[in-house]
Parts: C-alpha cells; structure tokens; sequence
C-alpha cells in the first residue's frame, strides 16, 4: 500500500512539473509575442527599407559616377539638370529612385501598410517610364552607363515588390496568426491541470489467493492433535 501511495504522488507530482513547465513555455512564448507586437516596426518590414534605401544609393552612386566620367559633376549637373533633355539625361532616373523612395518610406515604414498598392504604384510608374525611355531616348548610345542605369533601375524595383509581396506581408500575417493562437493556448493548459488528489485514488492490492491457501493449511497442520 505504502509503494502504491509512493508511486500515486510521484505521478501526480511529475503531472503537476509537466504542466508547470508547459504554462512556463506558453508564458514565455506569449511574451515574446507580445514585445514582437509592440515594437514599432518588424525585423522584415526593416530590412525592406533598408533595401530601399539601398535602391536610392546606388541609383544616386551610379548616376555620380556617369556625371564624373562624362567631363565634371559641374558641368554635366548643369547640362541634365538646368537644361534637362528627356533624351539624353539621366536626371529622370535619378528622381525616379527618389520617387520610389519617398512613396515606399511613408506608406511601409510611417504609415506601416500592409498592402501591396503602394509598391504597386512605384514598379508600374518606374517600368513604364523606362521602357518609354529606352525606346524614345537616346540613352544606348552613350556608352555603358545608358545599359546600366536603367537595367539597375527597373531591377531593383521588381525586387522590392518581390520581396514585399512574398516575403514582408506573407511574415507577419504568419507572426499575426501565431501570436492570436497563444493566449487560446495558455488558456486550454490552464484547463488541462491536475486537480488534487482524493482518497479514492489511494487502494491496496487485494491479498494474493495463494497466500490465503497456505495460511489454512498452517492452522490445520496447528489444530492436529499431538499422539
């Protein structure tokens, strides 16, 4: 009886550990989700403004560098900006990376949007226009920048839609989700624990048949008379 009473605590003892470490994990997993909720912008949405940020550097680095190789910043800042050619300047593409910027920058990281419009607009705006350009302009016969510029331009921006649309939005609808099924977690480990013990759980072993048989032979072998 007193194996049996041992063996009943222990098991309810592991039960009452096991429940307590799963409310643990569940508490510690609620509050990371909730210190992921209250930060003002996700690790994802981060690093897609990051990569537009990106996108306007290199643009504005690459455009730097056309201006230097063609006679001076001066001289050519002048020629495309003050006398600006749709023609032969790539002054266009430039704003059309701060364009990109600007909008990308206020709809997901001020604004914190979460659909895919905004983005929408820039790679529409920013295909269209360059491929206007290539076709009218005169930019492939000024050497390797006229490929460059433009090609880097539009391949930027179909990254930052792929990225969005594939990658930011589809993350944390998931983290959104994943955060909603926690608190119905908690509360069902909550429901799930042991309650206390009663004096029904606790029985002893009925006693063996073989041990009662040996116990009437010992009394009989006693009550035989001695000759």
């Amino acid at each position: 009886m007193e194996r049996a009473l041992s063996g009943s605590v222990d098991s309810r003892a592991s039960l009452h550990t096991v429940s307590s470490i799963n409310a643990a994990q569940l508490a510690a997993r609620l509050e990371s989700y909730e210190s992921g909720e209250k930060k003002s912008i996700s690790d994802v949405r981060r690093t897609f403004c990051l990569f537009v940020t990106f996108d306007l550097l290199f643009i504005t680095l690459l455009w730097i560098i056309e201006l230097n190789v063609d006679g001076g910043i001066e001289k050519q800042l002048s020629k495309e900006v003050l006398y600006y050619d749709y023609h032969s300047s790539f002054f266009d593409i430039f704003v059309l990376a701060v364009f990109r910027f600007t909008l990308l920058i206020l709809a997901y990281a001020v604004c914190k949007l979460r659909h895919w419009w905004a983005i929408a607009i820039t790679t529409a705006v920013t295909s269209a226009f360059l491929i206007v350009k290539v076709i009218i302009s005169k930019l492939l016969t000024q050497g390797a920048f006229g490929y460059l510029l433009p090609i880097m331009s539009f391949v930027l921006a179909w990254i930052e839609t792929w990225f969005l649309d594939f990658k930011v939005l589809p993350q944390e609808t998931e983290d959104e989700n994943r955060f909603q099924s926690v608190p119905d977690a908690s509360e069902r480990a909550v429901l799930i624990q042991p309650g206390p013990l009663s004096d029904g759980q606790f029985y002893s072993p009925p006693e063996s048949v073989a041990d009662s048989d040996e116990e009437t032979e010992e009394k009989q072998d006693h009550e035989k008379p001695v000759l």
